[in-house]
């Protein structure tokens, strides 16, 4: 077995983690979240989503969020574009990155963004063509991976045809999302080894939700397949809309200490990243998500 021996965390609690709060969060809470996750040694994060303020009103002021953070060289900063009307907005913002997104499940996108996945798809290939222009790498998600809300089981060919899709219209990686938290170990390491049949293990990385407990072993079996990018959230910030009381992203938190004892670097102090955490916690007033924050902070 022969593990990374270094990962890339991509942080998104101050997107994917603050859009499923209910109250609304200030301007300069969100830019300080992002500030501080950067000084812990974090260096590819979600700032925000250009997306209608009527669907996701948390992430309505994002472009204020781009103002107001201060910037690291070194740091890729990230905007999700559902669309052209999305793309435009956030090119303003200077974005290093910008995020398109799907799924494996035609009635995910349905429910989702009202079309199927095609359609989706060649949505996304307008944005790409944008982005082209402006020299801005895109980021691709494919949520669904490992099951769906609506339809149940998802074949993992169709996952593999959606990736291979959006590698196709120019995306340079494709985050494979298990949005419902479904997935175990097995299930995870086999899709893995299918898709990497076909495409390049550089070009992926996973974001698994913890809705069933799964998600810490669900990583450690896709970095045993050659997985080294990993989408988390900082105090495990975003709750599943899909299943009531249970817990969304996986902590980055727990994802960095488990990357320390397997001898894997992250770059990321683990610390000064339980304290921002808990900080965010405090803030929303809401119990802190990650295990080994609490743990660290109870010393």
């Amino acid at each position: 077995m022969t593990l990374p021996k270094s990962v890339r965390i991509v942080e998104v609690g101050a997107r994917d983690g603050l859009q499923n709060e209910k109250q609304i969060i200030e301007v300069a809470t969100k830019a300080q979240l992002v500030n501080e996750l950067v000084a812990t040694g974090i260096e590819h994060i979600e700032v925000g989503s250009f997306v209608s303020p009527k669907w996701v009103p948390q992430m309505a002021a994002s472009d204020e969020v781009f103002e107001q953070i201060l910037r690291r060289s070194g740091v890729c900063y990230s905007a999700l574009t559902p669309n052209m009307r999305g793309l435009e907005s956030a090119l303003e913002c200077n974005p290093d990155e910008v995020a398109v997104f799907t799924a494996a499940s035609d009635a995910f996108t349905q429910k989702n963004i009202n079309c199927t996945v095609d359609e989706s798809l060649e949505r996304i290939k307008d944005v790409m063509a944008v982005a082209e222009e402006n020299d801005i790498k895109v980021r691709g998600y494919v949520s669904t991976v490992m099951g769906c809300p609506y339809q149940g089981e998802v074949d993992p060919e169709k996952v593999l045809e959606v990736a291979q899709k959006l590698l196709a219209l120019g995306c340079y990686e494709i985050s494979l999302g298990d949005t419902i938290g479904v997935g175990t170990p097995e299930k995870a390491a086999d899709l893995i080894k299918l898709l990497k049949k076909h495409i390049p293990l550089s070009k992926l990385a996973v974001h698994f939700h913890d809705t069933y407990g799964q998600a810490l072993a669900n990583i450690y079996a896709c970095l045993q397949q050659g997985i080294s990018v990993v989408d988390s959230s900082v105090a495990g910030l975003g709750g599943c809309p899909y299943a009531a009381g249970a817990s969304g992203n996986v902590a980055t938190e727990d994802v960095v200490y488990m990357m320390q004892g397997l001898g894997i670097e992250t770059g990321i102090d683990l610390t000064e990243l339980s304290k921002v955490g808990q900080w965010i916690s405090d803030e929303l007033g809401r119990p802190n998500g990650s295990k080994t924050g609490r743990a660290l902070l109870s010393k």
